[in-house]
C-alpha cells in the first residue's frame, strides 16, 4: 500500500481548513485516512500550520511520500527541514 502525507479538506465554501493525513494514495481526496497529522488554517494571517513533527517523521520514515500541496503549506515550521518536510 502506498502511503502519502497531504491535505484533506475542511470548512465551508470560501473558507477553507485543512487536516494534513496519511492516506492511502488510491483514497479520494476527502475519503478515509490512516492518522491526522495535524491541521493547516490558510485563512489566518499569517496562515497556521499546527504539525506533529513525531508522527510525520515516523510516516516518512516508514516510507511515505509527500504530497505535493502539503509540501507547499505555508508557514513551514523551521523543526520541519530536519525530518525531510522540506525539501
Amino acid at each position: 500500500m502506498s502511503v502519502k502525507i497531504r491535505l484533506q479538506r475542511h470548512g465551508k465554501k470560501g473558507k477553507p481548513f485543512y487536516w494534513i493525513v496519511a492516506a492511502d494514495a488510491r483514497s479520494k481526496r476527502d475519503g478515509k485516512f490512516l492518522e491526522k497529522l495535524g491541521t493547516y488554517n490558510p485563512n489566518t494571517n499569517p496562515a497556521t500550520i499546527d504539525l506533529n513533527i513525531e508522527k510525520a517523521a515516523q510516516w516518512l520514515h516508514n516510507g511515505a511520500y509527500r504530497g505535493s500541496r502539503s509540501c507547499e503549506a505555508e508557514p513551514i515550521p523551521e523543526s520541519a527541514s530536519q525530518f525531510g518536510w522540506v525539501s
